[in-house]
Protein backbone atom coordinates (compact mmCIF):
# COMPACT_ATOMS: atom_id res chain seq x y z
CA UNK A 1 0.00 0.00 0.00
CA UNK A 2 1.71 3.30 -1.10
CA UNK A 3 1.06 6.44 1.73
CA UNK A 4 1.99 9.94 -0.05
CA UNK A 5 2.45 13.30 1.89
CA UNK A 6 0.62 14.69 -1.01
CA UNK A 7 -2.71 14.36 -0.60
CA UNK A 8 -4.01 15.70 -3.58
CA UNK A 9 -2.12 15.34 -7.16
CA UNK A 10 -3.63 18.40 -8.87
CA UNK A 11 -1.97 20.97 -7.14
CA UNK A 12 1.30 20.17 -8.70
CA UNK A 13 0.19 18.75 -11.81
CA UNK A 14 -3.51 19.24 -13.60
CA UNK A 15 -5.37 19.11 -16.82
CA UNK A 16 -7.61 21.89 -18.38
CA UNK A 17 -9.80 21.68 -21.54
CA UNK A 18 -10.35 24.78 -22.94
CA UNK A 19 -11.95 26.08 -26.84
CA UNK A 20 -9.82 28.33 -28.70
CA UNK A 21 -11.46 31.95 -29.55
CA UNK A 22 -8.25 33.45 -31.18
CA UNK A 23 -8.64 36.37 -29.16
CA UNK A 24 -6.01 36.89 -26.16
CA UNK A 25 -7.52 35.43 -22.87
CA UNK A 26 -6.98 34.32 -19.98
CA UNK A 27 -7.08 30.02 -19.12
CA UNK A 28 -7.83 29.58 -15.32
CA UNK A 29 -8.98 26.48 -13.55
CA UNK A 30 -5.80 25.01 -13.00
CA UNK A 31 -5.32 25.29 -9.37
CA UNK A 32 -1.55 26.85 -9.07
CA UNK A 33 0.82 28.75 -11.14
CA UNK A 34 1.71 26.54 -13.66
CA UNK A 35 5.91 26.73 -14.98
CA UNK A 36 5.39 24.11 -17.33
CA UNK A 37 2.61 24.55 -19.84
CA UNK A 38 2.09 21.97 -22.74
CA UNK A 39 -0.94 22.64 -25.13
CA UNK A 40 -2.10 20.70 -27.90
CA UNK A 41 -5.01 21.54 -29.83
CA UNK A 42 -7.21 17.87 -29.83
CA UNK A 43 -8.94 18.24 -33.41
CA UNK A 44 -6.64 20.06 -35.72
CA UNK A 45 -3.55 17.68 -37.29
CA UNK A 46 -1.84 21.07 -38.12
CA UNK A 47 -0.77 22.34 -34.71
CA UNK A 48 2.12 20.94 -32.93
CA UNK A 49 2.31 20.31 -29.36
CA UNK A 50 3.82 23.42 -27.80
CA UNK A 51 5.89 23.47 -24.93
CA UNK A 52 6.56 26.98 -22.72
CA UNK A 53 7.69 27.01 -19.27
CA UNK A 54 9.04 29.53 -16.76
CA UNK A 55 12.64 28.98 -17.11
CA UNK A 56 13.02 29.99 -20.45
CA UNK A 57 10.03 32.65 -20.32
CA UNK A 58 6.33 33.19 -21.66
CA UNK A 59 6.35 33.45 -25.34
CA UNK A 60 8.91 30.86 -25.81
CA UNK A 61 7.84 27.47 -27.42
CA UNK A 62 9.01 24.13 -27.69
CA UNK A 63 7.21 21.33 -30.19
CA UNK A 64 7.38 17.93 -28.91
CA UNK A 65 6.79 16.01 -32.05
CA UNK A 66 9.37 18.53 -34.16
CA UNK A 67 13.46 18.43 -33.30
CA UNK A 68 13.43 22.37 -34.22
CA UNK A 69 14.93 24.54 -31.69
CA UNK A 70 13.11 26.87 -29.69
CA UNK A 71 10.75 29.95 -31.13
CA UNK A 72 9.96 32.81 -29.62
CA UNK A 73 6.27 34.08 -30.76
CA UNK A 74 6.31 36.79 -28.01
CA UNK A 75 4.16 38.09 -25.13
CA UNK A 76 1.90 40.43 -27.09
CA UNK A 77 -1.54 39.66 -28.14
CA UNK A 78 -0.49 37.89 -31.03
CA UNK A 79 1.53 35.71 -29.08
CA UNK A 80 1.22 32.15 -27.23
CA UNK A 81 1.83 31.88 -23.32
CA UNK A 82 1.96 35.23 -22.79
CA UNK A 83 1.83 34.64 -18.55
CA UNK A 84 2.25 32.20 -15.83
CA UNK A 85 -0.75 33.50 -13.72
CA UNK A 86 -1.74 32.58 -10.45
CA UNK A 87 -4.71 29.84 -11.70
CA UNK A 88 -3.69 29.21 -14.87
CA UNK A 89 -2.26 31.43 -17.83
CA UNK A 90 -2.83 33.64 -20.28
CA UNK A 91 -2.94 33.48 -24.38
CA UNK A 92 -2.36 35.47 -27.37
CA UNK A 93 -4.30 34.88 -30.77
CA UNK A 94 -1.69 32.73 -32.02
CA UNK A 95 -3.61 29.51 -33.62
CA UNK A 96 -0.85 26.82 -32.23
CA UNK A 97 -2.34 27.40 -28.55
CA UNK A 98 -5.90 29.50 -29.51
CA UNK A 99 -6.69 28.38 -32.59
CA UNK A 100 -10.98 29.64 -33.09
CA UNK A 101 -12.90 26.97 -32.49
CA UNK A 102 -10.36 23.99 -31.89
CA UNK A 103 -11.32 21.86 -28.50
CA UNK A 104 -7.43 21.87 -27.01
CA UNK A 105 -5.71 20.67 -23.76
CA UNK A 106 -3.03 21.70 -21.67
CA UNK A 107 -0.95 19.78 -19.44
CA UNK A 108 0.67 21.82 -16.37
CA UNK A 109 3.46 20.92 -14.00
CA UNK A 110 4.30 23.01 -10.72
CA UNK A 111 7.84 23.29 -10.68
CA UNK A 112 9.45 26.19 -8.34
CA UNK A 113 9.06 29.51 -9.67
CA UNK A 114 11.77 31.61 -11.00
CA UNK A 115 15.05 29.80 -11.38
CA UNK A 116 18.32 30.22 -9.37
CA UNK A 117 21.42 29.32 -10.28
CA UNK A 118 22.85 25.78 -9.53
CA UNK A 119 26.37 24.75 -9.24
CA UNK A 120 26.35 21.35 -7.71
CA UNK A 121 27.67 20.10 -11.76
CA UNK A 122 30.50 20.90 -13.37
CA UNK A 123 28.13 23.34 -15.55
CA UNK A 124 26.15 25.82 -13.72
CA UNK A 125 22.68 25.61 -14.75
CA UNK A 126 19.76 27.65 -14.32
CA UNK A 127 16.98 25.60 -12.14
CA UNK A 128 13.54 25.88 -11.14
CA UNK A 129 12.87 23.02 -8.97
CA UNK A 130 9.72 21.63 -6.45
CA UNK A 131 11.51 18.91 -4.64
CA UNK A 132 7.75 18.02 -2.63
CA UNK A 133 6.49 17.02 -6.40
CA UNK A 134 10.00 15.73 -7.92
CA UNK A 135 9.98 17.92 -10.62
CA UNK A 136 12.07 20.43 -11.58
CA UNK A 137 13.12 22.91 -14.98
CA UNK A 138 17.29 23.42 -16.03
CA UNK A 139 18.54 25.05 -18.57
CA UNK A 140 22.53 24.81 -19.48
CA UNK A 141 24.81 25.28 -21.81
CA UNK A 142 27.00 22.68 -23.81
CA UNK A 143 30.99 22.01 -23.76
CA UNK A 144 31.13 19.80 -25.82
CA UNK A 145 33.03 17.88 -23.26
CA UNK A 146 31.82 15.13 -20.60
CA UNK A 147 29.76 17.06 -17.79
CA UNK A 148 27.68 17.00 -14.91
CA UNK A 149 24.59 19.07 -14.91
CA UNK A 150 22.59 20.14 -11.33
CA UNK A 151 18.76 19.68 -11.05
CA UNK A 152 17.80 20.66 -7.94
CA UNK A 153 15.73 18.09 -7.13
CA UNK A 154 17.34 16.37 -4.00
CA UNK A 155 16.59 13.17 -4.90
CA UNK A 156 17.81 10.72 -8.18
CA UNK A 157 15.76 11.61 -11.32
CA UNK A 158 13.59 8.36 -12.60
CA UNK A 159 13.00 11.09 -16.21
CA UNK A 160 15.00 13.64 -17.83
CA UNK A 161 14.08 15.01 -20.98
CA UNK A 162 16.32 17.28 -22.75
CA UNK A 163 16.12 19.31 -25.91
CA UNK A 164 18.86 21.40 -27.58
CA UNK A 165 16.86 24.91 -27.82
CA UNK A 166 19.42 27.55 -29.21
CA UNK A 167 22.29 26.62 -31.80
CA UNK A 168 21.06 23.64 -34.15
CA UNK A 169 18.39 21.24 -35.06
CA UNK A 170 18.43 18.22 -33.03
CA UNK A 171 16.25 15.40 -31.31
CA UNK A 172 14.61 15.27 -27.92
CA UNK A 173 16.58 12.77 -25.79
CA UNK A 174 14.88 10.43 -22.44
CA UNK A 175 16.58 8.93 -20.03
CA UNK A 176 14.15 6.63 -18.32
CA UNK A 177 15.25 4.68 -15.72
CA UNK A 178 14.37 1.22 -16.41
CA UNK A 179 16.43 1.65 -19.88
CA UNK A 180 19.69 3.09 -18.02
CA UNK A 181 21.92 5.20 -18.80
CA UNK A 182 23.74 3.84 -21.57
CA UNK A 183 20.53 4.27 -23.80
CA UNK A 184 17.66 6.80 -24.67
CA UNK A 185 14.35 7.34 -26.43
CA UNK A 186 13.48 10.47 -29.05
CA UNK A 187 10.23 11.93 -27.71
CA UNK A 188 9.51 13.29 -31.47
CA UNK A 189 10.01 9.81 -33.35
CA UNK A 190 7.95 6.29 -32.67
CA UNK A 191 12.08 4.47 -32.69
CA UNK A 192 13.05 1.72 -30.28
CA UNK A 193 15.03 2.64 -27.04
CA UNK A 194 18.33 2.55 -28.31
CA UNK A 195 22.14 2.81 -27.24
CA UNK A 196 23.50 6.12 -26.66
CA UNK A 197 26.20 8.05 -24.90
CA UNK A 198 24.08 11.11 -24.43
CA UNK A 199 23.98 10.07 -20.17
CA UNK A 200 27.86 9.79 -20.87
CA UNK A 201 26.70 6.33 -19.70
CA UNK A 202 26.63 6.73 -15.81
CA UNK A 203 23.21 6.97 -13.67
CA UNK A 204 22.36 10.45 -12.75
CA UNK A 205 22.86 11.17 -8.76
CA UNK A 206 20.51 13.15 -6.51
CA UNK A 207 22.49 16.45 -6.82
CA UNK A 208 22.83 16.30 -10.77
CA UNK A 209 23.05 14.24 -14.08
CA UNK A 210 25.88 13.36 -16.67
CA UNK A 211 25.70 14.04 -20.07
CA UNK A 212 28.46 13.01 -22.60
CA UNK A 213 30.08 15.14 -25.21
CA UNK A 214 27.53 14.07 -27.95
CA UNK A 215 25.09 16.85 -29.77
CA UNK A 216 21.97 15.47 -28.25
CA UNK A 217 22.75 16.86 -24.95
CA UNK A 218 26.19 18.83 -24.77
CA UNK A 219 27.22 20.28 -28.31
CA UNK A 220 29.48 23.34 -27.29
CA UNK A 221 27.85 26.66 -26.50
CA UNK A 222 24.06 25.46 -27.18
CA UNK A 223 21.72 25.61 -24.91
CA UNK A 224 19.30 22.74 -23.41
CA UNK A 225 16.31 22.97 -21.68
CA UNK A 226 15.81 19.36 -19.73
CA UNK A 227 12.41 18.44 -17.73
CA UNK A 228 13.95 16.46 -14.13
CA UNK A 229 11.66 14.09 -12.39
CA UNK A 230 11.71 11.85 -9.55
CA UNK A 231 9.43 9.82 -8.03
CA UNK A 232 7.54 10.71 -4.96
CA UNK A 233 5.39 7.83 -3.47
CA UNK A 234 1.62 8.44 -4.07
CA UNK A 235 2.39 10.79 -6.40
CA UNK A 236 4.26 9.75 -9.55
CA UNK A 237 5.92 6.78 -10.75
CA UNK A 238 8.29 5.87 -13.57
CA UNK A 239 8.05 2.05 -14.28
CA UNK A 240 7.87 -0.69 -17.43
CA UNK A 241 5.65 -3.14 -18.01
CA UNK A 242 5.72 -6.00 -20.54
CA UNK A 243 2.65 -6.36 -22.79
CA UNK A 244 0.20 -9.53 -22.27
CA UNK A 245 -0.95 -8.82 -26.46
CA UNK A 246 -4.74 -9.85 -24.90
CA UNK A 247 -7.94 -7.80 -24.98
CA UNK A 248 -8.09 -8.45 -21.30
CA UNK A 249 -5.22 -6.28 -20.82
CA UNK A 250 -1.96 -5.65 -18.50
CA UNK A 251 -2.99 -4.68 -15.11
CA UNK A 252 -0.06 -2.06 -14.04
CA UNK A 253 0.11 -1.09 -10.13
CA UNK A 254 1.24 2.67 -9.11
CA UNK A 255 -0.21 3.06 -5.87
CA UNK A 256 -2.39 6.11 -6.83
CA UNK A 257 -5.23 7.06 -9.21
CA UNK A 258 -3.64 8.64 -12.26
CA UNK A 259 -4.77 11.77 -13.85
CA UNK A 260 -2.09 11.65 -16.23
CA UNK A 261 0.24 8.84 -18.18
CA UNK A 262 2.81 8.84 -20.89
CA UNK A 263 3.66 5.67 -22.52
CA UNK A 264 5.88 4.24 -24.58
CA UNK A 265 6.87 1.00 -26.59
CA UNK A 266 11.07 0.39 -26.04
CA UNK A 267 11.12 -3.00 -27.62
CA UNK A 268 10.32 -2.14 -31.26
CA UNK A 269 8.55 1.27 -32.87
CA UNK A 270 5.41 3.01 -31.36
CA UNK A 271 4.48 6.70 -30.23
CA UNK A 272 4.60 8.24 -27.49
CA UNK A 273 0.98 7.59 -25.66
CA UNK A 274 -0.62 10.79 -23.63
CA UNK A 275 -3.60 9.86 -21.41
CA UNK A 276 -5.56 11.87 -18.67
CA UNK A 277 -8.38 11.91 -16.74
CA UNK A 278 -9.89 15.20 -18.17
CA UNK A 279 -10.96 13.57 -21.56
CA UNK A 280 -12.21 10.45 -20.55
CA UNK A 281 -15.42 8.80 -22.30
CA UNK A 282 -17.14 6.66 -19.45
CA UNK A 283 -16.22 6.45 -15.58
CA UNK A 284 -12.64 5.38 -15.49
CA UNK A 285 -12.29 4.01 -18.94
CA UNK A 286 -10.56 6.61 -21.76
CA UNK A 287 -10.57 6.08 -24.87
CA UNK A 288 -8.98 9.36 -26.32
CA UNK A 289 -5.60 9.74 -26.61
CA UNK A 290 -2.86 11.68 -28.19
CA UNK A 291 0.72 11.10 -29.52
CA UNK A 292 3.54 13.54 -28.49
CA UNK A 293 5.68 12.96 -31.39
CA UNK A 294 2.45 13.61 -34.22
CA UNK A 295 0.32 16.41 -34.90
CA UNK A 296 -2.29 14.35 -35.43
CA UNK A 297 -6.05 14.72 -34.00
CA UNK A 298 -6.64 12.81 -30.75
CA UNK A 299 -8.44 9.24 -31.07
CA UNK A 300 -10.42 7.30 -29.72
CA UNK A 301 -9.23 3.81 -31.00
CA UNK A 302 -8.80 1.65 -27.89
CA UNK A 303 -9.90 1.15 -24.60
CA UNK A 304 -7.89 2.01 -20.78
CA UNK A 305 -9.12 2.54 -17.59
CA UNK A 306 -8.01 4.83 -14.69
CA UNK A 307 -8.31 2.11 -11.35
CA UNK A 308 -7.93 3.71 -8.18
CA UNK A 309 -4.19 2.20 -7.26
CA UNK A 310 -3.09 1.38 -11.28
CA UNK A 311 -4.16 1.68 -14.32
CA UNK A 312 -5.31 -1.86 -16.92
CA UNK A 313 -5.40 -2.50 -20.99
CA UNK A 314 -8.28 -3.43 -22.64
CA UNK A 315 -6.68 -3.79 -25.68
CA UNK A 316 -3.87 -5.47 -27.67
CA UNK A 317 -2.78 -2.69 -29.56
CA UNK A 318 0.97 -2.78 -30.08
CA UNK A 319 2.02 0.44 -28.83
CA UNK A 320 1.11 -0.04 -25.80
CA UNK A 321 -0.18 -3.57 -24.95
CA UNK A 322 1.41 -5.72 -27.70
CA UNK A 323 4.17 -8.76 -27.21
CA UNK A 324 7.13 -6.33 -26.05
CA UNK A 325 8.48 -4.21 -23.35
CA UNK A 326 6.96 -0.45 -22.12
CA UNK A 327 7.59 2.25 -19.84
CA UNK A 328 5.65 4.94 -18.65
CA UNK A 329 5.54 8.50 -16.81
CA UNK A 330 2.32 8.24 -14.28
CA UNK A 331 0.99 11.38 -12.25
CA UNK A 332 -1.28 11.15 -9.59
CA UNK A 333 -4.93 12.23 -9.38
CA UNK A 334 -5.39 11.09 -5.86
CA UNK A 335 -2.80 8.46 -4.00
CA UNK A 336 -4.69 5.23 -2.82
CA UNK A 337 -3.99 6.34 0.73
CA UNK A 338 -2.12 9.89 1.96
CA UNK A 339 -0.89 10.36 5.44
CA UNK A 340 -1.29 13.24 8.28
CA UNK A 341 1.54 12.90 10.80
CA UNK A 342 1.79 9.06 11.45
CA UNK A 343 -1.90 8.69 10.42
CA UNK A 344 -3.16 6.97 7.43
CA UNK A 345 -6.27 8.53 5.91
CA UNK A 346 -8.36 6.87 2.86
CA UNK A 347 -8.38 9.72 0.02
CA UNK A 348 -11.68 9.45 -1.31
CA UNK A 349 -12.12 10.19 -5.75
CA UNK A 350 -12.51 13.74 -6.50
Amino acid sequence: MAYSTIPKGSLYMNTVLYTGNATPRSITGVGFQPDLVWIKPRDNGLWSHNLTDVVRGPGYGLFADLNNVEYNYGTGTDGSVRTFDSDGFSLGNKTQVNNNGSNIVAWNWKAGGSASSNSNGSITSSVSANTTSGFSIVTYTGTGSNATVGHGLGAVPKMIIVKETTGSINDWTVYHVTQGSTTRGILNETNAWGSNTAWNNTTPTSSFFYIGSGSVTNRNNSTYTAYCFSDVQGYSKFGSYTGNNNADGTFIYTGFSTAFIMIKKTSGTGGWQLRDNKRTAYGNETLNLMYANATSVEQTTDGFDFLSNGFKWRNQASDCNGSGDYIYAAFAQNPFVATSGTSAIPVTAR
